[in-house]
């Protein structure tokens, strides 16, 4: 039988500080918790509004913005950085706003584009076991104890994502963007893809695997935008905003198919 006890951290990767963090304490399970978690669990919802108090009241004004996503790991140099950095500034010209995560990599290139047109540059950092530093291109800074407020911000306050090749955070904003889109939670909204030939093994997978035993449909895929330079990238954005009924249908039979299958379901 399982007694409870105190979770600890784990140890620090060499030559890293290991804090820990308010996401780890909230998830963690209850035999990983003090014998009065409780107690503190309800306490921590306090906490969690504030934090949505802090994000809405540090953005509220903004209301034309495009959220960049992408891998921490590239460095300036780097083709995707460039592809980045450029997307940025072409948005930033075209009036929008350039929220990324605030940190290294593609946030960085995001957030530095902006900078370079003087569009609003938004950086919204996520407290980790480790530290990850802003990036010094964002005039606006808010940094958050957890990601699920923060991936609020990055939806609500953005007319579309624009997503570049990266690991399993960028995975992560991809499909969730596709999943409220898919159950109408958020609308005209495009989900634009950097880089073609770095796309086509996942959705191969995705008509293979998925497609074919009927576990998405064709208008799901249909969701995900494909491109190849920063000025296509921009192009989608904008047509998105000038052409409402554009993503409109698109949108639409994936929202029915999955309706469809929820209504089977409930049936069955």
């Amino acid at each position: 039988m399982f007694q409870n006890h105190r979770a600890r951290p784990c140890p620090p990767m060499p030559g890293m500080p290991r804090h820990w963090c308010e996401d780890e304490h909230l998830l963690a399970s209850p035999c990983q918790q003090p014998e009065d978690f409780t107690l503190q669990d309800p306490w921590r919802v306090w906490r969690i509004s504030s934090e949505f108090v802090e994000g809405f009241d540090a953005l509220a004004r903004v209301n034309r913005a495009v959220t960049l996503f992408g891998s921490a790991r590239v460095k300036p140099g780097d083709p995707t950085y460039a592809a980045a950095q450029e997307t940025a500034r072409l948005l930033g010209q075209a009036g929008f706003s350039i929220i990324t995560g605030g940190g290294p990599g593609v946030m960085e290139a995001g957030n530095r584009g902006a900078d370079d047109i003087g569009a609003r540059s938004i950086g919204l950092n996520i407290q980790l076991p480790f530290e990850q530093h802003a990036n010094p291109y964002a005039d606006t800074q808010v940094t958050f104890r957890y990601f699920f407020v923060r991936k609020t911000m990055f939806v609500k306050y953005a007319l579309g994502f624009v997503i570049f090749p990266g690991g399993f955070g960028t995975m992560d904003e991809l499909f969730e963007s596709l999943t409220l889109i898919q159950t109408g939670k958020i609308r005209n909204f495009p989900v634009v893809l950097y880089d073609t030939a770095h796309w086509k093994g996942l959705l191969d997978w995705m008509r293979g695997a998925l497609l074919e035993r009927g576990l998405v449909s064709a208008h799901d895929l249909d969701l995900m935008i494909l491109c190849d330079t920063p000025e296509e990238a921009c192009s989608a954005v904008v047509r998105s905003t000038q052409d409402t009924d554009w993503l409109a249908a698109m949108e639409e039979m994936a929202r029915m198919e999955a309706q469809r299958a929820y209504g089977r379901h409930h049936e069955d």
